[in-house]
């Protein structure tokens, strides 16, 4: 390699930093699925992702300015597009006069547009799987990346972490209800030599939730300095209140916010909706796919893998749950729900391990 060559490479590379140190983005993706198969070093989802068209991407317009204003009925934040909920650490957007099939399209191109693929995608029922991906703001801006970027080799400098994202979508009155629910991981040593590594799962991040939401109210048109603002001070509108009861968790709080915050739980718990029927108060879940066992799964020492996250802990793991679940939720009067947790059947479940899901759904309830 001459001399001219290698200046050029470094001048692109200081250029390429310089561009980055400006930029202020606290979350910058870019998926990890490859389009070839590589090695185990590339965390979980190798698999190429099921791409569906049913909802073409549409052009996007050019964004509108819009405002924010509270709400003294509810104590949302309403954004002129949509409607800014929250309860505790959980947030979702209720968006009035777009269906389904309106917001869908949305959504695609969004999270591809923020350096996620589609992993998985089910328009009849509403949901969404992004692969995992790399938060490359981590990394921060320096001119030996920058380097590496410009000439292709930007994949050599990585983090310990990988972030994906679940979205589902349901119909309402008066629209659509947007969720997002993040699950993250990351990558520890499991010997001095530090010769081989495991990925963990880590915990849930309203934050990084947040900030996405915060952007999704963008791509539906509202000025990004409202957005944030609407997201940042939705206020919780009253303090529910979440205990168990006989093997059950009783919840204060109305059937149609206990029925949205209970399928916000049930995801950031490890569980994947494959079905729901508002009509029948049920939640039809399965434990989701262990993508931390698989990244795992030829690594010397990597063990068995508890199948849902919310059992890593340091004591032996719990009884694994059936594989399909029912979550019931049947309204008592006006201002309470009571949640149950059954077999696909219907039944009274009696896994030993649906305990430290039920305490640590109430925690999150709260």
């Amino acid at each position: 390699m001459n001399k001219t060559l290698i200046s050029g490479l470094l001048c692109a590379g200081l250029l390429s930093a310089c561009a980055s140190s400006s930029s202020d983005l606290k979350y910058e993706f870019k998926s990890d699925t490859p389009k070839t198969k590589t090695s185990l070093e590339v965390p979980p989802d190798l698999t190429a992702p099921t791409q569906r068209d049913r909802y073409p991407i549409p052009q996007i317009a050019t964004q509108t300015t819009a405002t924010s204003v509270a709400s003294p009925a509810t104590g949302a934040v309403v954004a002129k597009t949509a409607t800014v909920e929250r309860a505790g650490t959980q947030r979702w957007l209720s968006v009035p006069g777009k269906s389904p099939a309106e917001i869908w399209p949305l959504l695609k191109a969004f999270w591809q547009d923020n350096g996620f693929v589609i992993q998985n995608e089910n328009p009849d029922i509403g949901y969404m799987e992004t692969d995992w991906a790399e938060n490359r703001a981590k990394l921060g801006s320096t001119v030996v990346r920058g380097l590496l970027e410009t000439v292709g080799l930007g994949s050599v400098m990585s983090t310990p972490e990988r972030d994906r994202f679940r979205i589902r979508i349901e119909k309402t009155e008066t629209g659509t209800d947007v969720f997002f629910s993040h699950q993250g991981m990351y990558e520890i040593y499991i010997n001095e030599a530090k010769e081989d590594t495991r990925w963990q799962p880590r915990p849930t991040d309203p934050e990084m939730e947040a900030v996405f939401l915060s952007r999704f109210l963008v791509r539906l048109g509202v000025d990004e300095a409202d957005a944030t603002k609407a997201v940042a001070q939705a206020q919780i509108s009253t303090q529910a209140r979440a205990r168990l009861d006989n093997g059950a968790i009783v919840l204060d709080d109305s059937f149609d916010r206990a029925w949205r915050r209970v399928g916000l739980a049930l995801e950031h718990n490890g569980l994947a909706i494959t079905d729901r029927d508002r009509t029948l108060g049920a939640y039809f879940v399965k434990p989701a796919d262990d993508e931390i066992q698989k990244a795992n799964a030829n690594k010397p020492g990597s063990g068995v893998i508890s199948k849902l996250a919310f059992w890593k802990d340091n004591a032996p793991a719990a009884t694994p749950v059936s594989t399909n679940l029912r979550v019931q939720l049947t309204r008592i009067g006006d201002s309470q729900v009571r949640i149950e947790v059954r077999s696909a059947d219907n039944q009274p479940a009696t896994d030993k391990g649906l305990q430290t899901l039920l305490q640590q759904m109430v925690n999150e309830l709260k």
